[in-house]
């Protein structure tokens, strides 16, 4: 990776391009993400490279939700494991989720190449290639779950997820936590908790609320009742449509 000076005013974002790249030659994200890595940057430069408010409040909601839930699941794609595959460890073990890889350009290669790369961070166990269940209604390779995985769950993080599986997790009932930077995409919109920030702020604050929430024994279903998803989307919405970096003044404005 190139080095780039910390006090550039795009060194974050820069980062997570070179991130993207080597998970390319790695054989972990296919090319198509990173198209999916721009459109994403677009919009995290609206909201001014931060976390907003309602964004914090959607992943203590999360946090609530996998602490309560029967049998958590993080989808892993790609993307996901290039950018932050400690911090999704990390928040594994915090809530006691399992990791699956999931994918729709799903060779056994690429999956067999995450499983490895999630464990060279740390993960002791990742499911994903037995696929030995389907997601019903869906006719591409990300429909290829386990059977003791995301099948099963009660509650799913999709991280950067296509917003037709998501639609079809809902179906089956499944709450879902998506990670997505466009609160107008198909997969917030159906999302039980819609986290509409960078994942890779929203993985390990995921993670913070609840290591939080469990030391402070704090009511979690009241949590999780609070929470208002439209409430979450349009707030995201109107900080993108008005940027600005919470003082008032418009993000900074220099490009690489």
């Amino acid at each position: 990776m190139t080095d780039i000076p910390a006090d550039h005013p795009r060194h974050d974002s820069l980062v997570t391009r070179h991130r993207i790249e080597e998970g390319v030659e790695k054989g972990i994200t296919s090319r198509q993400g990173l198209i999916a890595q721009g459109r994403g940057e677009a919009f995290d430069y609206l909201l001014g490279e931060r976390t907003i408010e309602s964004a914090d409040a959607a992943a203590r909601a999360a946090a609530a939700h996998l602490l309560s839930a029967r049998h958590p699941v993080l989808s892993v794609n790609g993307n996901v494991a290039a950018l932050c595959p400690g911090e999704v460890v990390d928040l594994a073990e915090a809530v006691g989720a399992d990791l699956e890889v999931n994918l729709f350009g799903r060779t056994d290669e690429r999956v067999r190449a995450i499983a490895d790369h999630l464990r060279a961070h740390g993960a002791s166990e990742v499911k994903g290639l037995t696929a030995d269940a389907r997601i019903p209604d869906l006719s591409h390779e990300r429909a290829k779950v386990d059977a003791d995985g995301i099948y099963d769950a009660d509650v799913v993080v999709v991280p950067l997820e296509d917003g037709d599986r998501a639609e079809a997790l809902g179906a089956m009932g499944t709450v879902e936590i998506v990670i997505d930077l466009n609160p107008l995409s198909r997969s917030a919109q159906v999302a039980t908790v819609p986290i509409i920030d960078n994942v890779v702020r929203a993985i390990p604050n995921i993670a913070r609320h609840a290591r939080d929430l469990r030391e402070s024994g704090a009511n979690l279903e009241a949590i999780k009742r609070g929470f208002d998803p439209e409430a979450a989307l349009a707030d995201a919405e109107r900080a993108i449509r008005s940027p600005t970096d919470g003082s008032g003044r418009s993000p900074d404005g220099a490009r690489d």
